[in-house]
């Protein structure tokens, strides 16, 4: 199964990025590229997710010593997630309910869309954090109750 876990996460990986390639380079059909930004946002916010698993395979198989067969799954469901954040992460710079601080310029507002798709992919449980913040405040909604559960974990380096 491990095997089989490394080959699907290089596999999404090498989907995101050549999916990024060629919307870079303009090869998303005419129709489509109304939403060649958030399609950008949910492959990079992916390129994040699986950099984050394949760090984690490394630190918990070879550093630490502490491979867990019950973690599997999270590897096969932790790239969406990571997609879907990045996906969150354009509607809601979009709607303006997040703001990025640094200046930005015409040439650069695509930029800071990426950027924070690669974090909101790289980091999901901190990004989701942050959105239930902004929930709160805004309609003060109270924030779920997997926020509030203990930190996993196989999320943090010791």
């Amino acid at each position: 199964m491990f095997i089989l876990i490394i080959l699907y996460l290089i596999l999404l990986l090498l989907t995101s990025a050549i999916a990024i390639a060629q919307m870079s380079l303009g090869f998303l059909i005419a129709p489509y590229d109304i939403l060649k930004v958030p399609l950008m946002c949910i492959a990079i916010a992916c390129v994040g997710g699986c950099a984050y698993c394949l760090r984690a395979i490394y630190l918990n198989k070879c550093v630490h010593k502490r491979w867990d067969q019950d973690w599997n799954t999270w590897y096969f469901l932790r790239p969406i997630a990571s997609s879907i954040s990045g996906g969150v992460s354009y509607l809601f710079l979009k709607a303006g309910l997040l703001v990025l601080d640094s200046k930005t310029n015409s040439d650069s507002s695509e930029v800071g869309f990426f950027a924070l798709a690669f974090v909101a992919g790289l980091n999901v449980d901190k990004f989701l954090a942050k959105i239930e913040d902004v929930a709160k405040t805004l309609w003060g909604i109270e924030k779920s109750n997997v926020s509030q559960t203990p930190k996993i974990p196989h999320d943090e380096e010791k």
